[in-house]
């Protein structure tokens, strides 16, 4: 079955008509796939409906059931047979397994953890392939919830279908939990006889209680959308870069509640007159309150700091006041124990993995390949990479030069393709902030002493990085549609050179490749920033490219009234830097979105470390010991977390480190030089040359206007027909929310000829 194909047509374009052979899938991979999801999705919908109804009288009485069921009982097993056995004792440690994993633990972190497991047999069995058979164009375009955007100028930013759906959810459970809980409080005080004060100052104090229980459940979410490398953003294909929208939203409404939470304790503490008391008291059975004050302020300066007007000025404020996450979290678990701990244990181990991984790869010092500074103040860095580091055209990084700060790490889109080559990837970084600023000093410091060591026969000056990830779609969604709109604002250019240059090697290279046209419509603010896009030699790459794909390039200088010719120039010089390596030390593949087998195994090790570490800890220490202060045993649940990451967790990176560089190692590194355009050395690009340069390709530069998005996506309804338009939009929120608009407006009022447009947002946001 493996051998028999089936033909897809990739490009039919004058004439020209090509096939792609797409193998197809054996039945029992299929199959198999097929039961991991429906086994994911029944757990995954059996664990909301146990959140939903938790709240409620009967989630109580069905919580009270199971913590019986999971507390060490012997599950029937009598005999004093057993009892003088190996296997009594091997009995008694799955039981003590079962007790320390049962309860809250099994019943909130238990369930994230089996689907991570499934996530992770599924994209095993799956194999990289399962990205190649998704590459299908629909005969009959429909509307998808995911790219129908829905609200626009809200709070949320531009929302599709899918977001609203979510947001709905979480709404209607957090009015549905305060109800039923503000029930269970009313039935509460019906019970006892206490005067009318007494009456409202335990209804204020019971009300606390549940704003923080609810504020848990919220927090078992709070970190998963963070994990960048998480195998479960990878099996939803939701990359990090949205996720992170997600972690805002969950953060606003956890600290909300976290808030009122403190803030009705602390009025019922001043009503009775013992408010200082209260605060510094630390129980060893029971809630300790101390824990708490320190997990809830640091909890409220990472909230204010993150508010988009400080975030927004103050950037290194935001970033370095969010490291308050481990206090946050540390005296989160001293406050309540490690059983209440549990409900949100399963997101923050996930996020420890993940932080962990990102710190191993980090380590690596990565060679800057070359540098190049454009006139309109952009940096272009080409970085080292092994040839088995696995990304797609849509994927960015995190970058750290130590040479600039040890602290600050940025995100950047990738701005080449994989096919580009196999030992190097590239970003562009616009220069706005202190950070960027040095980095460009640096380079053109660089530049200007290069000659002199030359001539002094002295070693070249190095740039080096850290670097974490790849991250992004798990699928290249960019070559599942025929048609593409780009509209990018400024850099956000950057991640459409690599579309553009993975179009066109998948086509040189007979790859599977569905685009067959694509408008790019760009808006910048000068002249002085085309060289980023007319840099790019679409016919080197793809010779006669224009019989199998039409491109179709629409630039609008906003602030330049009129091209800014003189004597014929155009763009004033690049300046270039090539390091004397032709491949360096490159990035490590120690990331989540890299080998699954290896990624999956660290997973897997760490959590069934932790399991087993938390039995050992009950058996040989807690119990015979008589451990029994709340505050003390979630300290020793976290410290567990940690120490089976690295415990565990640790010997398959350094196994996994080992492969890469075997791996690494044994390939025949090809020639894969970096090329820099003649255009560079010879510092101006003429309005000829330019002419010359995109007869292949349409590109019109309107000056002094914007982009009518009402009149472009009217040409492509009109020209393009009844067929799925992928609409890419990378740049700042009010161009995103401008397309959304004309997209939404068109979807409500398009005829059944129409084209159907769909939304996809690809700008980092922090």
């Amino acid at each position: 079955m493996a051998e028999d194909s089936v033909h897809t047509p990739l490009l039919h374009q004058n004439g020209v008509f090509e096939t792609v052979h797409v193998k197809d899938t054996p039945l029992f991979v299929s199959s198999l796939t097929w039961v991991l999801k429906i086994a994911m999705w029944v757990l995954f919908v059996a664990w909301i409906a146990f959140i939903f109804i938790y709240p409620t009288e009967f989630g109580s009485q069905l919580s009270q059931k199971w913590n019986r069921a999971t507390s060490g009982t012997v599950f029937g097993i009598t005999g004093n047979w057993y009892q003088h056995s190996c296997i009594w004792l091997l009995v008694n440690f799955v039981i003590d397994i079962l007790w320390i994993a049962g309860s809250m633990f099994l019943a909130f972190s238990g369930p994230i953890l089996v689907i991570v497991f499934l996530s992770i047999a599924h994209l095993i069995v799956s194999g990289e392939d399962h990205l190649e058979r998704k590459k299908k164009t629909s005969k009959h375009p429909r509307f998808r919830l995911w790219t129908f955007p829905v609200l626009i100028d809200g709070p949320f930013g531009v929302v599709s279908a899918a977001e609203v759906i979510g947001i709905v959810v979480f709404v209607v459970f957090i009015i549905m939990a305060i109800y039923f809980y503000t029930l269970r409080n009313l039935n509460l005080l019906a019970k006892f006889q206490v005067p009318t004060k007494e009456q409202s100052v335990l209804m204020l104090e019971l009300t606390g209680l549940r704003f923080g229980m609810i504020g848990l459940l919220c927090l078992a979410f709070l970190f998963i959308p963070v994990a960048r490398g998480s195998v479960l953003l990878r099996l939803i294909d939701i990359p990090f870069e949205h996720a992170t929208r997600y972690h805002v939203w969950l953060g606003h409404l956890t600290m909300l509640l976290f808030s009122l939470h403190g803030l009705f304790y602390v009025i019922v503490w001043a009503i009775q007159g013992h408010l200082i008391h209260e605060l510094l008291e630390w129980k060893n059975i029971g809630i300790a309150n101390l824990p708490g004050v320190i997990s809830l302020l640091a909890g409220l300066m990472m909230w204010v700091t993150s508010l988009h007007p400080v975030r927004k000025q103050y950037f290194e404020l935001f970033f370095y006041t969010h490291q308050l996450y481990i206090v946050f979290v540390v005296f989160l678990a001293l406050h309540v124990g490690d059983f209440i701990f549990s409900i949100a244990a399963g997101g923050i181990f996930l996020f420890i993995l993940d932080r962990f991984l990102r710190f191993c790869q980090s380590r690596r010092t990565v060679d800057v390949l070359s540098t190049k500074c454009f006139p309109c103040g952009t940096v272009e860095l080409v970085l080292s990479k092994p040839t088995n580091l696995r990304y797609n055209a849509l994927s960015f990084i995190f970058l750290q030069v130590r040479g600039l700060s040890w602290l600050q790490w940025h995100p950047f889109s990738v701005s080449s393709s994989p096919l580009d080559g196999k030992h190097h990837l590239a970003v562009l970084i616009k220069v706005l902030g202190d950070w960027t600023e040095k980095l460009r000093e640096n380079i053109l410091s660089i530049s200007e002493a290069e000659p002199r060591e030359e001539l002094s026969s002295r070693p070249h000056t190095q740039i080096t990085a850290s670097v974490e990830g790849p991250y992004g779609h798990e699928s290249p969604y960019h070559l599942m549609y025929e048609n593409l709109i780009l509209v990018a604002g400024g850099i956000g250019i950057s991640p459409f050179l690599a579309i553009l240059s993975d179009v066109l090697h998948r086509i040189r290279e007979g790859k599977p490749c569905l685009p067959r046209n694509i408008l790019i419509v760009w808006a910048v603010k000068n002249s002085n920033e085309l060289p980023l896009l007319l840099d790019l030699d679409m016919e080197s790459i793809c010779p006669f490219f224009s019989n199998k794909l039409n491109i179709e390039t629409c630039i609008y200088v906003t602030r330049e009234s009129e091209p800014p010719l003189e004597e014929g120039r155009l763009h004033t010089a690049v300046n270039s830097t090539v390091c004397p390596l032709s491949i360096g030390c490159g990035m490590s593949v120690l990331v989540g979105t890299g080998n699954n087998i290896w990624s999956g195994l660290y997973v897997i090790s760490s959590t069934v470390g932790f399991i087993i570490s938390m039995a050992l800890l009950n058996i040989f220490y807690v119990k015979p010991f008589g451990v029994s202060s709340w505050w003390y045993k979630g300290l020793l649940f976290s410290i567990c977390m940690v120490s089976s990451v690295l415990i565990f967790g640790g010997p398959v990176i350094g196994l996994w480190h080992l492969w890469e560089r075997r791996t690494t190692a044994s390939d025949e590194y090809e020639d894969d030089k970096i090329k820099v355009d003649k255009a560079h050395n010879n510092g101006t690009i003429d309005h000829k040359d330019l002419n010359q340069k995109n007869q292949k390709s349409s590109t019109a530069i309107l000056y002094g206007t914007r982009p009518d998005f009402k009149e472009i996506f009217g040409s492509v309804s009109k020209n393009w027909g009844h067929v799925d338009v992928g609409v890419i939009v990378c740049g700042p929120p009010t161009l995103q929310s401008s397309v959304a608009k004309e997209i939404r407006s068109h979807s409500l009022s398009r005829q059944n000829p129409d084209p159907v447009f769909h939304f996809n947002s690809h700008s980092f946001d922090l």
